[in-house]
């Protein structure tokens, strides 16, 4: 029952290349920042990356994305990352917008064994209707399009189908964590790292305070451990290395 790894590197030791990967956090909010860059080092490359957004140019998911390892997101948000955008307008990278709350729930129904949903989201746009650009050819032109979408009329309003996701790894981040994977998420960073966590085979969760079992108010447990595999401690000065995606100041 104890899923602890001495560190980020042995728990990240076999994500091999073209692995899938469910990546937990919002903006640079709640991210896997020590697994993420454990995996750097250790060379993957070739990865499908579902997560809401990539991360900043620096920081998170934009440190493998700037060392070409990715080849495929799915997410909801380009964001601070020109180099995100860079690589989708020269045709090198791979990408699947997806309607933020959908994606919440395609990660959500991968967990729960749902394989898909119907959804209002996107009807009558080109999201169900296909032709979005997910590839583009060096020069410009649209090299892979999204499919058309199945819909199908409820009391009188029309829904598209959505299927779910699962990835072969979850990495997340939690403010607290038991040996048996139990773990607390503190403010925004539970909006999509439970549901991450949820639509990996393997999950590795990297907590800034690990704690022993029966330590944490069952009631106060937002992920139960039947999700989580593999649980990483972070050092003191890991868990305090939090970045900002845009400093704002009042006059």
């Amino acid at each position: 029952m104890d899923k602890t790894f001495s560190c980020a590197a042995d728990a990240v030791a076999d994500i091999g290349d073209g692995a899938s990967l469910a990546v937990g956090g919002f903006g640079l909010c709640g991210i896997p920042s020590t697994l993420i860059d454990a995996l750097y080092i250790h060379g993957a490359s070739r990865l499908r990356v579902v997560s809401n957004n990539c991360g900043t140019d620096d920081h998170g998911l934009g440190v493998l994305l700037g060392a070409g390892r990715i080849a495929r997101v799915t997410g909801s948000y380009v964001g601070e990352n020109k180099e995100f955008a860079r690589q989708y307008l020269s045709g090198e990278l791979e990408v699947e917008l997806v309607p933020q709350g959908t994606l919440a729930e395609r990660l959500r129904a991968g967990g729960c064994g749902i394989p898909a949903f119907y959804t209002p989201a996107g009807v009558g746009t080109p999201l169900a209707d296909g032709g979005i650009p997910w590839r583009h050819h060096p020069d410009g032109g649209v090299a892979v399009a999204s499919p058309a979408k199945e819909t199908r009329i409820f009391d009188d309003r029309e829904f598209v189908l959505e299927t779910a996701l699962t990835c072969d790894f979850a990495l997340v981040r939690a403010a607290r964590g038991d040996r048996h994977g139990n773990l607390v998420f503190d403010k925004s960073a539970r909006n999509f790292n439970p549901l991450a966590a949820m639509a990996g085979r393997i999950t590795i969760a990297e907590v800034e305070e690990l704690v022993e079992p029966g330590d944490l108010d069952p009631d106060a447990i937002h992920l139960p451990g039947v999700f989580v595999q593999r649980i990483v401690a972070l050092t003191a000065q890991q868990a305090a290395d939090k970045q900002i995606e845009k400093r704002t100041v009042t006059g």
